[in-house]
């Protein structure tokens, strides 16, 4: 699929500091599996047992700020 092969691509060419310390033989494989087992937790999201996970979105996290119509930017 061509998404998955831009995907890996991009995940290849950015590897953490700590994965290029690690040293690799294949960026692209490397990348191929940190990204299946991310699809495979992402897609197997269960809670643990006897707790519950919250998943949230970053912009349900943070309170935004309001704006009075005197402080807004003018165009």
């Amino acid at each position: 699929m061509a998404d998955d092969t831009e995907r890996v691509k991009a995940r290849a060419e950015s590897l953490s500091p700590e994965e290029l310390e690690a040293g690799t033989d294949d960026a692209t494989a490397q990348a191929a599996a940190i990204l299946e087992e991310s699809d495979a937790r992402e897609t197997n999201r269960v809670d643990p047992p006897g707790q519950s996970v919250e998943h949230r979105r970053s912009e349900d996290t943070v309170e935004l700020p309001t704006v009075d119509d005197d402080q807004a930017p003018k165009p």
